[in-house]
């Protein structure tokens, strides 16, 4: 199936991609370093300065596999793909819903974050307990707010409890960190100030480029969202979708790699404005990291099915897709288990 086909990385500095026959090639000051069928692959990502040519690019449009192009530090720069697909009466359904009546997917969504949020406070608390009492005090307030969201009359009080949610998971979130030397002092972006905040930042990226390839395989529209506000150049419901798995997929890989030591401090970088970045080795080490979640199996909980992770984005989408259709009666955002 086209969901489960892989993602092509592509994170040397100079690196060269062209098309050979059936197969891409990556090169690296003219020697080869890389290849894989086209047909094989369900899209390319590209990180810095990384070139490719018109011939591959012709074919990865032809063959529905989108090319994204990322800054070293995963900022997004770029996407070439091909003709826009699915049923025009969906994305009117989408249009039109989430012009009108946004808030059933919007609290699905927002409770299912803090759930999922809860669940990864809940498996640490299992795993090593806390005599702080703060990690038990998180998932109380977690807990709340993923009961009232599914109640919340309006986007702002539902924006509220997201926020709240993410202040107290966040709050904790450094306990959850059992390397001392590579401390989270709180949630932090452009740029990101310490190392985790570098991995999350970049797992992130990473999720938000998978979300939206789920959508648009499906047809829907990745712009016009239910919970974030629209705006030009903002991929609305792909930021949506992504929040159902920050925690239960993002958040674990990150807290895995920093845990079992598998980044330390010669991973990361600082520039000239204080922000923390990962370095060429340290993201080749957080997407195989990534990669690997993504095969393992879980139980979809409204399927009763084990699926691999990285297929998740995908079934999502298609239940939103069926929901907006009305062949279902609500849309049954992801719970991680």
């Amino acid at each position: 199936m086209k969901k489960l086909l892989n993602t092509l990385y592509i994170t040397s500095e100079g690196a060269w991609a062209r098309k050979d026959g059936a197969n891409v090639v990556v090169q690296v000051e003219g020697k080869e370093c890389g290849r894989a069928p086209l047909h094989l692959l369900g899209g390319i990502t590209c990180f810095g300065q990384v070139g490719m040519s018109p011939q591959l690019m012709h074919a990865c449009a032809e063959a529905g596999v989108t090319v994204t192009f990322l800054s070293t530090t995963g900022r997004f720069l770029a996407r070439v793909e091909g003709p826009t697909s699915g049923n025009v009466l969906l994305r009117r359904a989408q249009h039109e819903q989430s012009l009108n009546t946004p808030l059933p997917v919007a609290r699905a969504i927002v409770a299912a974050k803090c759930a999922n949020q809860r669940g990864v406070v809940r498996r640490y608390l299992r795993d090593h307990g806390d005599d702080s009492g703060q990690l038990d005090a998180a998932e109380h307030r977690l807990s709340d707010a993923a009961r009232l969201a599914l109640t919340a009359h309006d986007g702002e009080t539902l924006r509220g409890l997201e926020g709240e949610g993410a202040k107290a998971y966040f709050s904790v979130f450094d306990r959850l960190i059992r390397t001392p030397k590579l401390q989270f002092s709180g949630r932090s972006r452009r740029p990101p100030q310490d190392p985790p905040n570098a991995v999350l930042s970049f797992l992130y990226t990473l999720l938000a480029n998978d979300c939206r390839n789920a959508l648009e395989a499906v047809g829907l529209d990745p712009q016009m969202g239910f919970l974030h506000r629209d705006r030009p150049g903002r991929a609305s419901l792909a930021l949506d979708l992504m929040e159902e798995f920050r925690a239960p997929l993002a958040d674990r890989v990150c807290l895995s790699l920093l845990n079992r030591r598998q980044l330390n401090g010669r991973d990361f970088r600082s520039d000239e404005t204080g922000g923390v970045f990962l370095t060429e080795d340290g993201r080749k080490i957080a997407l195989t990291a990534w990669q690997e979640r993504k095969r393992a199996a879980l139980i979809h909980p409204f399927l009763d099915e084990s699926l691999p992770f990285g297929m998740f984005f995908h079934v999502q989408a298609r239940l939103l897709a069926r929901y907006l259709r009305g062949d279902l009666d609500g849309y049954p955002a992801f719970v991680w288990k």
